[in-house]
């Protein structure tokens, strides 16, 4: 895996491939090949887009991507599929949507199984992310699986995060509660061109208020802050950011300029007063301790005897002892024993 930093810092593609591969499949040696890469990361641009399926977010990425291109910056592409619960396997589908961008070699697609990662992402999805950033690209945009609601880990590896959606979806109410738009940087109504989308509009702009409750002085709140506001439109104050929505028609390129703008004025607020570097360190916190509970747990059970979990899920089977008693043993590394 380290033969391939070199030539990856040098632009070549299958290096590219090859290292991400070895991510996802978490091959030996690429925790050393990332350690490597790690310092050349930092530069990139990370995009989230996340939405409910059929918002057109693939559609969305696509024109995104064009007009990045456009600006002659280069694009990479995380396409996070969801798995088969069944089989292991993904259909990795959003490439024949963005066939339009094949043959660009400005342009980067890569598609990710979740193999059963829960929140819209796969597990390696940082670690892909920081390959593609190491290999100097300008755009990252990651687009989730769609899974609905509770899609939001997004927010802990983007620096902006695009939260679609579109008329005809459901109700207002829907809108209004679905939890993944209070995690929006820029929110989208895609598909505008359908009859209800100012309804779709109006429910994201009652989000909006319900998110950032007003008092009779119209303080809004945002990230535990409060501002003084005359309305919600979209705007930007020295100590808040309120989302903006945007319309767009992604088929037909509308509305992509505006988007464009919107991402760039949320980079250009986190540039100020070291906001950067405040995510930057949530981000940072927030993987160490999945990455930490994910390694106590491999180590719980590689140090386990073969036969102790099937024995613990016995006795929690037959009523012997409760699920958090069987817990409590599991991290003491000692058998039960009923009798006591």
């Amino acid at each position: 895996m380290i033969e391939l930093v070199d030539p990856l810092r040098s632009g070549d593609r299958r290096a590219l491939a090859r290292l991400l591969t070895a991510v996802e499949n978490e091959r030996s040696g690429i925790d050393v090949a990332l350690a490597e890469l790690y310092p050349h990361t930092g530069h990139g641009w990370v995009i989230g887009l996340t939405g409910a399926p059929g918002t057109g977010k693939s559609s969305l990425v696509t024109e995104l991507a064009k007009a990045y291109r456009k600006q002659g910056e280069t694009v990479a592409i995380l396409a996070v599929d969801p798995t088969s619960p069944f089989t292991g396997g993904a259909i990795l589908g959003d490439r024949i949507r963005m066939r339009d961008l094949s043959g660009d070699k400005g342009v980067f697609i890569r598609s990710m199984a979740t193999r059963g990662s829960l929140g819209g992402l796969a597990r390696a999805t940082r670690d892909a992310i920081r390959v593609l950033d190491a290999a100097g690209f300008d755009r990252i945009l990651v687009e989730t699986v769609g899974a609905g609601q509770s899609e939001v880990d997004i927010v802990r590896a983007a620096y902006t995060t695009v939260v679609i959606e579109a008329p005809g979806l459901g109700d207002d109410v829907q809108a209004i509660k679905a939890g993944i738009l209070e995690i929006a940087d820029v929110l989208v109504v895609n598909k505008a061109d359908r009859p209800g989308v100012d309804s779709a509009v109006k429910a994201l702009r009652t989000m909006l208020e319900l998110g950032h409750p007003a008092s009779r002085e119209q303080l809004v709140t945002h990230h535990g802050k409060l501002v003084q506001s005359e309305s919600l439109q979209p705007q930007h104050s020295q100590d808040i950011w309120i989302p903006p929505v945007v319309r767009t028609v992604a088929t037909e390129g509308q509305g992509i300029d505006e988007l464009l703008a919107a991402i760039e004025d949320h980079r250009h607020f986190l540039a100020e007063a070291d906001r950067m570097k405040r995510l930057e360190a949530q981000h940072i916190q927030m993987e160490l301790v999945d990455r930490v509970r994910d390694a106590l747990v491999k180590q719980l059970f590689a140090g386990l005897p073969t036969s102790a979990l099937d024995d613990i899920v016995r006795q929690v089977q037959s009523r012997a002892i409760d699920p958090q008693t069987a817990v409590n043993h599991l991290l003491a590394f000692r058998p039960v024993d009923v009798a006591k």
